[in-house]
């Protein structure tokens, strides 16, 4: 399976179009990358690109993003609000698929040695790729930022991993830059109703983990409380896993808390949002909304927006982009400009990528009339995983309409799992409707394969048994998992909404139709294997599965019955 990372550097200029473009022009001309998100701010003048690919090519981009910043920006004249010491002032690897955080460390530690060699520029290693534990931590590594790197990269302490030692005129054109390898990080900004900083501030010391300087009297002006060692006391935070600051944003007109979410699993994104709130609202202040900066994943809305429906106590088995929709609007993601979520999930961008067209995303005209013409798929195998869906979504429909029946408000919970379990299960029927079409064009193309000689003859046989093997375990996979749905259809005939019975009753029948359907894929397509024990092993699994649905569809329709009646 391919190996996936992702880049985010962020380089230090936002507010010249023409650089921005021609540093980004660099990631769109690379092979083996995609750009994501090209995200410039004007009051910090720094601009978060994100782009994913395989490590080497990853690698590649990388590098030569560097070097275009260091040609194109001279961090002599560069200001902003945002910390910073470099052209290219960070540039994090992000392990995204198959591949560890250490493999991921490694390409990091890589490129910051091509890049110290290569380019002449200081590079310190941080994060998971740091050489020493005090070098994790990015603020250790930029203390001072710009202006205090002249001293700094010729001390023992704090010289680079990689590059020169001493500040020539090329490095005080590039500055250093950093090169990491991290989990996802969130970027957020909480829009305040404020134009104070300095309250700003405050509420980030209150939240982050970090937290602020203990002082004697006076929490602002008094004395600062010292260790036995001369070093500060702090008093912790409230959110594990995060950094943050205060700052004005002149092109909104507000202050915000700018937040790093370095650890989702300890601190998520709905948790700090709810945590910044309280400790705002402490302080006579309002937070209006909040602004992700660059990518976040897909999970971070999803269980945001289970966490708000559930406070509602509302039903959280609903469709995913319902659910995104859930978190934009709690959060106030689209209080300054629109949020588009095709835009800023990570997951919508890469399945952007994905140009090749999918069935389940016809319209229902579109589908049958493609089931209808004369192209051999999508085929019965498709329709059964169809149907089958369809019976999920038919006991979903009911367990939702159940959880928000008036009355009932006792039970919300009870039906929500139910409708969370139809959705998982629809879901993977959705997929199998694509996946059978696919498996049958897998056929095609092994039947496709030279024969001109006897090793190529037995490879193309070769070929045909696995493709055939694999379009014969697809519809099985399509009966177990229709299977399910006759669970979810006899819950909401006993315990659901009895006005929505009949649909529970219209879900087992099209349970019971995507069975019979897949096992005639099964039966059909196991004949042509020369696997016999195989064969008959899996047409028997099938036809058991054939008999019990029946079965069950006689109980639950009987049932259906009784209620109606």
């Amino acid at each position: 399976m391919k190996q996936l990372i992702e880049c985010v550097p962020n380089f230090s200029e936002g507010r010249d179009p023409q650089i921005i473009e021609q540093v980004a022009d660099v990631i769109r001309k690379a092979e083996g990358v995609t750009l994501l998100d090209v995200d410039p701010g004007a009051t910090t003048n720094r601009t978060v690109v994100t782009f994913v690919g395989t490590p080497e090519a990853v690698s590649d981009a990388a590098f030569a993003l560097i070097a275009k910043c260091q040609e194109l920006i001279d961090m002599r004249y560069h200001h902003g609000d945002h910390p910073r010491f470099g052209a290219t002032d960070v540039c994090p690897f992000v392990p995204v698929a198959n591949i560890t955080m250490e493999e991921t460390a490694e390409y990091a530690r890589k490129l910051a040695k091509r890049v110290g060699e290569e380019l002449n520029i200081p590079v310190y290693c941080y994060e998971n790729a740091a050489f020493e534990e005090k070098r994790r931590n990015l603020a250790n590594c930029r203390q001072g930022e710009y202006e205090a790197l002249k001293e700094r990269i010729g001390t023992k302490e704090w010289k680079p991993d990689f590059g020169p030692t001493k500040f020539t005129e090329s490095v005080a054109k590039s500055g250093a830059t950093a090169v990491g390898a991290r989990d996802f990080l969130i970027a957020v900004n909480y829009n305040l109703n404020t134009t104070s900083t300095r309250r700003a501030n405050a509420i980030a010391f209150d939240v982050r983990e970090k937290g602020r300087k203990k002082r004697e009297g006076n929490p602002i002006t008094g004395k600062i409380v010292k260790d036995e060692k001369g070093n500060p006391v702090m008093i912790p935070g409230t959110l594990k896993g995060t950094k943050a600051i205060g700052w004005y944003i002149a092109e909104y007109g507000i202050a915000q808390v700018s937040m790093n979410i370095t650890n989702t699993n300890v601190t998520p994104l709905h948790v700090a949002f709810d945590e910044v709130t309280a400790k705002a609202a402490k302080r006579g202040i309002r937070v209006t909304g909040a602004e992700i900066v660059g990518l976040v994943p897909k999970k971070t809305l999803i269980d945001a927006g289970k966490y708000y429906l559930a406070k509602q106590h509302r039903s959280l088995g609903i469709d995913e982009r319902e659910m995104v929709k859930i978190a934009i609007k709690s959060m106030g993601l689209d209080d300054l400009k629109p949020f588009n979520p095709d835009e800023k999930v990570i997951e919508y961008l890469l399945e952007k990528e994905d140009t090749a067209p999918k069935l389940v995303d016809m319209t229902c005209t579109g589908f049958a009339n493609e089931t209808a013409s004369e192209s051999p798929a999508p085929g019965g195998g498709s329709i059964s995983a169809y149907m089958g869906a369809l019976g999920a979504a038919l006991g979903t429909m009911v367990a939702n309409l159940s959880s928000h029946k008036p009355g009932w408000d006792d039970k919300w919970k009870l039906f929500s799992d139910w409708a969370e379990k139809g959705q998982n299960v629809k879901d993977r029927l959705l997929a199998l409707v694509d996946e059978d079409t696919n498996a049958f064009n897998v056929i095609m193309n092994a039947f496709g394969m030279p024969k001109g000689t006897p090793e190529e003859k037995e490879a193309r046989k070769q070929a045909i048994q696995d493709a055939t093997k694999y379009a014969t375990e697809v519809p099985m996979k399509t009966i177990e998992t229709s299977f399910e749905v006759f669970e979810i259809c006899e819950a909401m005939i006993k315990k659901g909404n009895p006005a929505s019975v009949s649909d529970a009753g219209v879900g087992v029948l099209c349970a019971r139709a995507a069975i019979h359907g897949a096992y005639l894929n099964v039966k059909i397509n196991a004949t042509s294997l020369e696997d016999k024990a195989f064969a008959e092993d899996i047409i028997s699994r099938a036809q058991d599965y054939v008999k019990e649905a029946d079965r069950i569809e006689r109980k639950l329709l009987k049932q259906t019955e009784k209620v109606i009646g």
